[in-house]
């Protein structure tokens, strides 16, 4: 099996601020933007952030996972008083944001482009402009109630996902190479 597209789940842990999962979105699209990698940022439908990378046809699930998980390390080895790899809640530090790449794990799920979820405030997963993520865009705006006109007035912003050139895994794993 092969994967179409790999994400990086930006999961806020407790006492981390959205300010602060903005901030590791834009670094996370920063270090993309300079290998030319394309992204497409959601909201969760909840207090996260997802980032949805589209990839070449015939990789596989393991390069796209390792794919993320440079990515993840990175960001979390040049900020680490804000992102963390750390996967057992315990050990992370309280106010951190967990940028997850064991999402893309054959078999995982995460919340799909316009899906409501079950949150506090009936939150529908929303893709974003990253204009809006540098505006600092709140993801409880986009509700149940409000998501239908949205998506009428701004269009299908997830069908960027399916239009853009698909990453170039040889120039990722070549930049980060030792």
């Amino acid at each position: 099996l092969d994967a179409d597209f790999v994400a990086i789940d930006l999961d806020p842990g407790e006492g981390a601020t959205l300010a602060q999962v903005l901030d590791v979105a834009r670094w996370v699209r920063d270090e993309l933007e300079s290998m030319r990698v394309p992204a497409v940022p959601k909201t969760s439908g909840s207090r996260g952030l997802h980032i949805y990378i589209p990839l070449p046809p015939g990789t596989s699930y393991e390069s796209g996972q390792l794919f993320c998980q440079i990515v993840a390390t990175v960001i979390a080895a040049r900020h680490p008083k804000v992102a963390t790899v750390e996967r057992m809640v315990k050990k992370r530090r309280r106010g951190t944001v967990y940028v997850d790449f064991l999402q893309n794990i054959l078999g995982k799920t995460l919340a799909c482009a316009y899906s409501a979820r079950a949150s506090d405030f009936a939150g529908v997963s929303t893709p974003l402009t990253w204009e809006e993520v540098d505006a600092g865009v709140d993801p409880r705006d986009f509700t149940i109630v409000t998501a239908p006109a949205r998506f009428r007035e701004v269009g299908d912003l997830w069908a960027r996902l399916r239009t853009s050139k698909p990453a170039k895994l040889e120039t990722v794993f070549g930049k980060y190479s030792v």
